[in-house]
């Protein structure tokens, strides 16, 4: 490749890609590279001096119980919210595509959680179980509903889960729609003449034809659970006894309310590592399976 061909090249480079290229760079890689030097600091978050410490911040990582806890919880979170998000986003991806009446309006409809945010989605289902189930179960003596969800420790959890599912379930739900519009007619109608049922034409062609768009919702769903923090501080703020408090919480609140950066961000990059393992062999697995489909 000679001078010329190259110079070219990177002026094309520089004219499509280049101030993405210095934004991402600026606002991910720049960040990223400076907070893993701050792992390796004592830095309170406000002082001018940044002490070396060597690794003695991923040491007290290791020994953090709350954190491990924090982490393990935020397993659980995320293990049965994937499950729920995405057999619910199928079920109404299917029922949206199947020619009901006004499809597209329930499409949208299904869709507007996914644009509230996060904060104000929290202080809303907080109003609901707080107030609005309470009084319900009042009013009909249910003893059940009289008491909020919040203020129990598995209540809690529930209620992070009920709340994920309803605001991640629409988006989802989008890309499904597009994996079911993505079979061709031709071969759902060969499989009916075959004399398939609606239940083995969805097994047996529709899900495997929809690999791609599993491996995707999956992925979005996972790194969405394992990052909360919004809902999770706006719901719930860790409560009762930090029964609740996800991973993400417990490093803001190592970083910024207990002023051990250094601790926090070396806490931060393994919930990183942790949740890049995690997703990328979930796409691995989910491309290989794309394959053989």
């Amino acid at each position: 490749m000679n001078t010329n061909t190259m110079s070219y090249k990177t002026k094309q480079f520089l004219m499509f890609a280049g101030v993405t290229t210095f934004i991402f760079c600026a606002v991910v890689i720049l960040p990223f590279l400076y907070g893993l030097y701050l792992t390796f600091t004592s830095w309170d978050g406000v002082s001018t001096q940044k002490p070396f410490v060597g690794l003695a911040n991923y040491m007290s990582t290791f020994a953090d119980s709350a954190y491990w806890a924090a982490l393990g919880r935020t397993f659980i979170y995320s293990l049965i919210a994937v499950v729920l998000v995405n057999v619910v986003a199928f079920v109404l991806a299917f029922l949206v595509t199947s020619g009901v009446k006004g499809q597209n309006f329930f499409r949208a409809g299904f869709f507007v959680p996914n644009l509230i945010g996060g904060i104000v989605l929290g202080y809303i289902w907080k109003f609901v179980f707080n107030r609005a189930l309470v009084a319900i179960g009042e009013s009909l003596n249910n003893g059940a509903l009289s008491t909020s969800f919040l203020a129990t420790t598995k209540g809690a959890m529930f209620c992070l889960i009920v709340v994920s599912v309803w605001q991640y379930a629409g988006y989802m739900m989008l890309i499904y729609v597009a994996g079911f519009m993505s079979v061709s007619d031709d071969v759902i109608e060969a499989a009916k003449i075959d004399g398939c049922t609606n239940m083995q034409t969805i097994t047996y062609i529709s899900v495997p034809l929809m690999v791609s768009s599993f491996v995707q919702c999956l992925f979005l769903t996972i790194t969405r659970c394992f990052m909360v923090y919004d809902v999770n501080l706006s719901l719930t703020n860790g409560e009762p006894f930090n029964s609740s408090v996800m991973a993400a919480m417990h490093v803001y609140n190592t970083a910024f309310t207990y002023k051990d950066y250094g601790t926090g961000q070396a806490e931060a990059l393994v919930l990183f590592i942790i949740c890049a393992i995690v997703g990328v062999a979930q796409v691995y697995i989910g491309k290989k399976a794309e394959v053989s489909a």
